[in-house]
């Protein structure tokens, strides 16, 4: 018989708001029920405050005082653990998969960053592997195709327009598994590539950027549905001039990336960008790089090095010495922060963080949110807003 917990007397975060003194029911790898515990029907034996499945056929965890949210969705994450999805190696790849997931990321998407076309190939051969056997979403490809302008921490002097073959060729070689590049649509072939993504179903994404206002509606009208990091990486924000992030925050059908680790954003940015975007189109990334869950130090990031320091990741030479590098976020880090400084509504973090990229990377029949039938994926906060659990298909990654 299928195993059956019963996780009972937390807050529980469904998409039609917060039950008090819920509950939320598991059996095997999905979730088989989220109601209330004044209507639940009691289910085999219970355990107690701190027990847990055992052996138990029927087993109640009580986690009162505690939150259970959905499982953390990051479509924009390049590595962790002291690991990158750019060396092309599965090990290492999975290093950076187990160091988010025990920070409550149970969907993720690996990035890879700048690099030689034949390169960034034999990286997606490996990463298309771990997307077939669910360890990974899809393949988000971060450049080469931008703007050596608005580069950030990518190598310079390997960028590159976005021809479509070009193009074509990144995404034949991840078998099925691209789900989103990044791109700057006023290079030389940009809208004719945007239109390709879109053809082929991956997420055509505005970023690293010196486009205009105008080019940006270009790219929107083209297929573009993501602004990649919205304010970082692009032009800012002028009067006169108000380049792409005007264009992406007014367009109700792109999603804006921003990472909020008190670092790429001020807090007025982001409540800005939350008051005109909306929460059902602010997804919440790490942008992570191998140093995430990591001490300070040198790291990494594709064929560049980076500097750590006081948990803040910058390129330690080269034309792009200091520009930041990523981050080395975990998304546990970025929803306390957002209930706790930014002041969000838990809903409208959760909302940030695992239904809207679930959405944005079509699957969110499976993900997302914590509704019967679908993957027993979830996070458990204490009152404080402290990680204390996570599950991931119905198997503890961290128990409570």
């Amino acid at each position: 018989m299928v195993e059956r917990t019963v996780l009972a007397g937390a807050r529980v975060v469904l998409p039609t708001g917060v039950v008090e003194d819920g509950r939320v029911t598991v059996e095997g790898r999905r979730i088989a029920a989220n109601d209330s515990s004044e209507h639940a029907t009691a289910t085999g034996s219970a355990t107690g405050s701190g027990g847990g499945r055992g052996r138990d056929e029927h087993a109640t965890l009580d986690l009162s005082g505690h939150w259970i949210v959905p499982g953390f969705v990051d479509m924009h994450v390049h590595g962790g653990g002291g690991a990158s999805f750019s060396a092309g190696d599965p090990e290492e790849a999975l290093t950076a998969i187990r160091t988010h997931r025990a920070h409550g990321t149970t969907t993720m998407v690996a990035s890879t960053v700048t690099g030689d076309l034949d390169d960034l190939a034999r990286q997606a051969a490996v990463l298309s592997e771990l997307t077939e056997q669910g360890d990974l979403a899809g393949i988000h490809f971060e450049g080469p195709f931008i703007s050596p302008h608005r580069c950030g921490a990518h190598q310079p002097e390997l960028l590159r327009d976005p021809h479509p073959a070009d193009v074509r060729k990144l995404v034949d070689a991840a078998r099925g598994a691209a789900r989103m590049m990044t791109l700057a649509p006023e290079l030389a072939g940009g809208l004719d590539s945007v239109r390709l993504l879109a053809d082929h179903g991956v997420v055509a994404a505005v970023g690293h950027t010196d486009s205009s206002y105008e080019a940006t509606l270009d790219a929107i009208e083209a297929g573009a549905t993501v602004a990649t990091h919205l304010f970082n990486a692009m032009p800012s924000l002028l009067h006169r001039a108000p380049g792409p992030i005007a264009a992406l925050l007014e367009d109700e059908r792109v999603t804006v990336e921003l990472i909020n680790d008190g670092t790429h954003l001020h807090p007025a940015v982001l409540e800005l960008a939350f008051a005109r975007a909306g929460a059902d189109r602010v997804a919440f990334i790490t942008d992570a790089m191998g140093a995430a869950g990591m001490s300070d130090g040198m790291y990494p990031l594709g064929p560049m090095s980076v500097e750590v320091k006081d948990g803040v990741a910058r390129i330690a030479d080269g034309p792009t010495a200091g520009s930041i590098a990523g981050s080395t976020l975990t998304l546990d880090t970025a929803f306390k922060r957002a209930v706790t400084i930014d002041k969000l509504t838990v809903e409208q973090a959760v909302r940030a963080l695992s239904a809207n990229p679930a959405r944005l990377l079509g699957v969110a029949d499976r993900v997302g949110s914590l509704e019967p039938g679908k993957d027993a994926d979830l996070v458990v906060f204490d009152a404080s807003y402290d990680l204390v659990g996570v599950m991931r298909k119905g198997e503890w990654v961290l128990r409570p």
